[in-house]
């Protein structure tokens, strides 16, 4: 296993850098609302910290229960879920976002450890947009918000 590259939280030695369509001006992924939900503070963490640097407003929740008010509250324009949470697990999560009129077209990420060909497709089923693997990388993870925010962003690496 290799070591963590210096300045970089997740400890993937990747950089990614982001560059916006022109109909965001600004530049990056300034003010886009995203959600991360895992029962891992680790996970929470890191992913808060990468997206917060690329100019992300991130919002996060430990279960499945707690997302659902901060949805609400919030109203995140990209959603990440882990899939193997108590109380409320990722799929029960998703389909749940999913069948609310005012959330159903938010897309919504699975997290998991597991890289099965049946977890991904599960995650279809109940509405998921996409799958990353964990432990992802700073590039996946900035490669998702990319493809999958309201405005179109390109990557370039």
């Amino acid at each position: 296993m290799s070591t963590p590259a210096s300045g970089d939280a997740a400890g993937t030695g990747l950089c990614a850098e982001v560059k916006v369509a022109e109909n965001n001006p600004d530049g990056g992924l300034q003010g886009l609302k995203v959600l991360v939900i895992d029962d891992s503070k680790t996970i929470r963490k890191t992913a808060e910290t990468l997206l917060s640097k690329e100019g992300c407003e991130v919002v996060t929740a430990v279960d499945g229960f707690e997302a659902l008010s901060k949805i609400a509250d919030h109203k995140p324009d990209i959603i990440f879920v882990d899939i193997m949470m108590p109380r409320l697990d990722g799929y029960q999560t998703c389909a749940i976002i999913k069948r609310n009129p005012r959330f159903a077209t938010v897309p919504v990420i699975m997290l998991s450890s597991k890289d099965g060909v049946f977890d991904k497709a599960r995650g279809r089923m109940v509405g998921s947009e996409d799958y990353l693997t964990k432990p992802f990388t700073k590039e996946q993870l900035l490669r998702a918000v990319a493809q999958y925010q309201p405005h179109p962003a390109k990557l370039s690496t």
